[in-house]
């Protein structure tokens, strides 16, 4: 039974999840785009192209305008982002599944790397989610898809650490769940708040594209 199952999320399962991510993607980024914005009758007074760079690189690094609560939230965001970044794509057997289905391939991190990696950011989550409980004004703004959310993100992490170690369960097991982790990202992503991994620096590049447009510096 754990070897059918097995074959069906390696298989069929994998396929369906891959199919639903990429088309929900496209069709979510489309909508934004489509979206656009009333043509400004009005004389411009600075650059839009400017203004939507220097929007998009200052708000993706920490600012000191930020509380230090705020500060938190960033850092701990920052730490968990690059770690699944590192733990994604500079994982040997990750990159060799890239290899076969995309043909592209680069050198892997050794594991010592990864491991800290995934270490990093399973605590960095686990500090956001107390955080969010802690903080009353985050735990009041908080609904259902903040919490789906993380519960999707930390599950590939958690479960992929633990196969690497092979801790809890044998080893058919945890890679079963992993995979079916990872395909529950994929389907729910473009219908979540998840849809950020495209979108924020469409929605950081247009709100900055606006305000250069009247010269605001922001």
């Amino acid at each position: 039974m754990e070897q059918e199952l097995l074959l069906w999320v390696r298989g069929t399962g994998l396929q369906i999840a891959a199919a639903v991510f990429v088309f929900g993607m496209v069709y979510r980024m489309l909508h934004l785009l489509m979206l656009g914005r009333k043509m400004s009758l009005a004389a411009p007074r600075g650059s839009e192209w400017s203004g939507g760079l220097r929007t998009m690189w200052k708000r993706s690094f920490v600012s000191t305008k930020l509380s230090a609560r705020g500060n938190f939230t960033v850092i701990a965001g920052f730490i968990f982002h690059i770690g699944f970044f590192i733990t994604l794509f500079f994982l040997s057997q990750h990159i060799e599944l890239f290899r076969a289905v995309l043909s592209l391939h680069w050198p892997a991190m050794p594991r010592g790397v990864i491991d800290i990696s995934a270490v990093l950011a399973i605590g960095a989550m686990v500090a956001l989610l107390v955080h969010r409980f802690v903080d009353p004004v985050k735990r009041l703004l908080s609904d259902y898809q903040d919490y789906l959310t993380w519960a999707l993100s930390f599950l590939p992490l958690l479960t992929g650490f633990m196969l690497l170690r092979e801790i809890g369960f044998e080893y058919i097991t945890l890679l079963t769940l992993h995979i079916a982790s990872v395909e529950l990202l994929l389907v729910v992503a473009p219908f979540t708040k998840l849809a950020h991994m495209f979108s924020t620096f469409i929605s950081r590049w247009y709100n900055g594209a606006v305000n250069g447009f009247k010269g605001i510096n922001i």
